[in-house]
């Protein structure tokens, strides 16, 4: 799980973050910039073909791997194709490619999402699970460093000699990130296939609901396909709204915006560090390497947090402290290139954020039911993505009418109503997540 959660964490940034400081650098414009963000709506929709990928078998290589070795490992092979891709395609030259190959990858990094999360569910009983999530994450975070600093360091390193904008620094550094993918791809050929009993359990479940079906004369293969999409998508949205009800809707508001305060200001972090005048150096060794680590930092603190006054109101402090780092940046925006205030604003952004996250992650567990954790728990983290990014693809725009300053000021005011909703929130009452 270390290594798979390094393959399934080096994506993320190479089609978000990294990618909008390659194409600042190449002098693509803001707003341009801001609509390309709509690419990492792939993570906020992968539920949609999710239930494909849980119960679709692979030609060939099913037979050979088993279900989920197989589609992990077709997700990675087009994680490498698109990134060799990205690597040969100068966006000043040819964006067009550029982009279709990382919105490849996007879709090829959610597919493998969704096959990680199955897989380290059926890899082991549920006494061993934390253990294996804490791997998972540690592996995700290894890789977010590697593709955030790492690409960044390569990229000025195979560009030293030369003055302003070089392609062949982001060439190799894009290549390096293509053969840091057999990392994922030696594990899953070295791994064993999952048991799958909880996978085993749901299609017995499923061809006994198809038999019903074809029991009252319906088609047997309408029949199965009725009873699929009872099972893989009616089931656990329909447990959710019976459990809930009326508050499911306020439930389900407070996911959709909760991070929108950190996500709309994250897609012109790296643009507003190119135009500041920082270094790939600078913002390797601030932004991406001791950002992340301060975002373990805030996790931590987060979950003691949590522990000691509960996830509700460290829920709040999150959503408070998300906002108020935006006003950060909005001082770093006048004060200019500062590495030291770079620093702190980054340190304290990175601490809101961890703390966010971690009693976001809490939060959303515990609005699953056991009967479909896996199911709801993927609704539920893309849809925290999908109006926050939406919204992000016009920050571009929004910043070559207004400038930086507005900007920053104006993502922090979109967390107050999160304050609204939390405190609305922790007034509903969780019931059992038993089978509704």
């Amino acid at each position: 799980m270390l290594l798979l959660g390094f393959s399934a964490g080096l994506p993320l940034l190479l089609v978000l973050g990294t990618l909008s400081f390659w194409l600042r650098e190449a002098g693509i414009s803001r707003a341009t910039i801001g609509y390309l963000s709509w690419i990492g709506l792939a993570y906020g929709f992968k539920w949609v073909w999710a239930p494909l990928v849980d119960r679709l078998p692979l030609p060939l290589l099913t037979k050979r791997l088993g279900r989920r070795r197989s589609w992990l490992l077709l997700a990675q092979c087009v994680a490498v194709v698109a990134l060799l891709g990205m690597a040969m395609s100068d966006p000043q030259q040819n964006l067009q490619t550029l982009v279709l190959c990382a919105l490849l990858l996007a879709f090829a990094s959610a597919t493998q999402d969704i096959v990680l999360d199955a897989y380290r569910i059926e890899s082991a009983a549920v006494e061993k699970q934390a253990a294996l999530a804490a791997m998972y994450q540690t592996g995700y975070r290894v890789a977010m460093i590697w593709a955030g600093a790492g690409a960044l360091w390569i990229a000025a390193r195979a560009s030293e000699g030369t003055t302003g904008y070089n392609f062949g620094g982001w060439t190799a550094a894009y290549l390096a990130m293509a053969a840091s993918m057999l990392v994922g791809i030696a594990t899953v050929l070295l791994s064993p296939e999952p048991q799958g009993t909880l996978g085993n359990a749901a299609r017995e479940a499923e061809r006994q609901l198809a038999a019903q079906y074809a029991a009252r004369g319906m088609p047997r293969p309408l029949a199965r396909l009725l009873a699929w999409l009872q099972s893989a998508v009616v089931g656990p949205l329909a447990d959710f709204m019976l459990r809930y009800r009326w508050q499911a809707a306020l439930l389900l508001a407070l996911i959709a915006v909760y991070r929108i305060a950190d996500v709309v200001m994250g897609i012109m972090a790296n643009p507003f560090y190119v135009d500041l005048g920082y270094t790939k150096d600078e913002v390797a060794a601030v932004s991406k390497l001791y950002g992340v680590i301060m975002t373990l930092v805030g996790a931590f603190v987060g979950g003691a947090l949590a522990l000691r006054f509960g996830v509700m109101k460290t829920l709040f402090l999150g959503a408070l402290l998300a906002a108020l780092s935006n006003l950060l940046f909005a001082f770093l925006a006048v004060r200019g290139h500062d590495l030291t205030w770079l620093i702190i604003v980054i340190s304290a952004d990175n601490l809101a954020s961890g703390i966010a996250s971690s009693a976001f992650i809490a939060y959303l567990s515990s609005l699953t039911n056991i009967a479909y954790s896996a199911t709801q728990y993927a609704v539920f983290s893309s849809l925290m993505l999908l109006l926050p990014k939406f919204i992000a693809g016009f920050s571009g725009a929004f910043v070559d009418a207004y400038g930086y300053v507005a900007f920053f000021v104006g993502t922090a005011l979109l967390g107050l109503p999160v304050l609204l909703l939390v405190w609305l929130a922790a007034r509903v009452r969780t019931p059992a997540s038993e089978p509704g």
